[in-house]
């Protein structure tokens, strides 16, 4: 007789086989016979010494002619190689420094850091932060190519697990930077299953920048503003392009717009370019405006001026219509750079509607179809968010200065930004002009700093390189 369940008792259910239910299969473990595992062994040495002299020539031929010199002349043989070998780099040392540097110094660098940064943590970095893969029960790691070290930063080169893509280390960047005690990585693409880690080795963009010198002939598509992350000079592309500038309050707006103009002064003063400022808190750019061209400060001014830039630049793709495709900087036709501080009044915090629609029915003419005809657009704005400033798309070149927010990071510098390590929001605040650079020909976003303008500085440029009326000029 079956038995009945108490009452109050917890029902189970049989474990009956499912039909649709697929078979598991495992996989089987083989021992290796231990004569394979010791010729394994073997062919690794054998291996191992035959490509010895081709990876590491220097040091081998070091111990060869050591170990010679010791075979046929004894320890005072020894000792007298290595003692010339020492005033020899002494001397090397002290003659070319550069070149000692970059073939002796950096190399033994590298090597160190290969050793006892990079491969000593690269397992457990890569497996905490999910960059290990997984097959068949066997874990699979990215190798470690070659590490090359410069002055301010160590380049590891790595090959990827096959089926992986720098998009996995690329949304890893904060993690690995931690991992291996960096201020930052960035990821670079050299071909397939082949990138670049970037790990500097302290922060080059820590001491504030003073004003860069004036350039006798400036290249308006290559002005130097300030310097990158990497050491080199920060060069700001205007004529053939627009910039949209972002930032919080403090975080180093004016340094860009300023040295951007100072590097523009030569031509201002030969006349093939012009600067026509606007500046609704009057604050920024009213402290040089002898050096405008045309310059605003109110909410009608300021449409006006951008209205009579649509109509000039209209003109003048009238006149090159079917003759030439290209602008060239000319006293007849100059370079025009419309500077607009606070963008954000005009298109969005200007109580007239009308003014708002105008400034930025102009802002969007000169934007699409300016550049061709030597017309620029650089813009300075507080708020990146589309309600504030919905023509940020138009801008092909974009500078993020510290920010407020993390989402505001892929707002100015487009999707992934963010994930190839350019972290706008992290910014010291007692960093200002640090920013991260995003050209229209590079997806990669750069770390550099802009030279700090001083009133003083201003001062001697509006005196020096002030707008006369034989170049145009005017104040409207």
């Amino acid at each position: 007789m079956m038995r009945q369940p108490k009452i109050g008792s917890a029902q189970s259910s049989p474990t009956l086989p499912t039909p649709a239910q697929g078979v598991r299969w495992t996989t089987p473990i083989v021992e290796t016979p231990g004569i394979v595992v010791l010729a394994s062994w073997i062919w690794r040495l054998v291996r191992f010494l035959l490509t010895l002299p081709f990876r590491f020539p220097v040091m081998v031929a070091c111990l060869a002619a050591s170990a010679g010199t010791w075979w046929w002349l004894d320890w005072p043989g020894l000792a007298g190689l290595w003692g010339a070998a020492a005033v020899v780099s002494l001397l090397w040392w002290r003659t070319w420094p550069d070149s000692y540097r970059t073939c002796v110094t950096l190399r033994l660098l590298a090597w160190w850091r290969h050793l006892f940064v990079y491969k000593r943590h690269w397992q457990p970095v890569l497996v905490i932060s999910g960059l290990a893969e997984s097959y068949q029960e066997r874990r699979y790691l990215p190798r470690i190519r070659r590490v090359r070290c410069n002055s301010w930063a160590d380049y590891v080169r790595v090959s990827l697990v096959a089926g992986t893509s720098p998009a996995d280390f690329e949304h890893r960047v904060t993690e690995l930077a931690h991992g291996f005690a960096a201020p930052s990585c960035r990821v670079t693409v050299n071909g397939p299953r082949d990138i670049t880690l970037e790990f500097p080795r302290h922060d080059t963009l820590a001491k504030p920048l003073d004003a860069l010198p004036i350039p006798e002939s400036p290249d308006l598509s290559a002005l130097p503003v300030g310097k990158r992350e990497d050491g080199t000079a920060w060069k700001l592309r205007l004529h053939g392009t627009h910039v949209l500038v972002v930032g919080v309050t403090g975080a180093g707006k004016g340094s860009v717009l300023w040295s951007a103009i100072r590097a523009m002064l030569p031509a201002i003063a030969d006349g093939s370019a012009q600067v026509w400022g606007i500046d609704p808190k009057r604050m920024e750019l009213a402290y040089g405006r002898e050096l405008f061209a045309r310059y605003a400060d109110t909410g009608e001014s300021a449409v006006q001026l951008l209205e009579h830039a649509v109509a000039q630049m209209q003109e003048r793709a009238e006149r090159y219509a079917g003759k030439q495709r290209s602008h060239a900087p000319t006293t007849a036709d100059p370079f025009v750079v419309v500077v607009l501080d606070e963008v954000a009044f005009l298109t969005a915090y200007h109580p007239d509607r009308d003014v708002r629609k105008r400034s930025e029915n102009a802002i969007a003419t000169l934007t699409s179809q300016g550049r061709s005809v030597g017309f620029c657009v650089l813009a300075a704005l507080q708020d990146p968010r589309k309600e504030v400033m919905n023509l940020r798309n138009l801008f092909p070149d974009k500078i993020a200065l510290r920010l407020d927010e993390a989402s505001q990071v892929d707002m100015v510098l487009g999707e992934g930004a963010r994930e190839r390590g350019a972290e706008a929001h992290l910014i010291d605040p007692a960093l200002p002009g640090v920013a991260y650079v995003r050209l229209e020909a590079s997806p990669s976003p750069v770390r550099v700093r802009a030279a700090f303008v001083s009133d003083d500085d201003i001062t001697a440029m509006s005196e020096g390189y002030a707008v006369g009326p034989s170049s145009g000029g005017g104040v409207g």
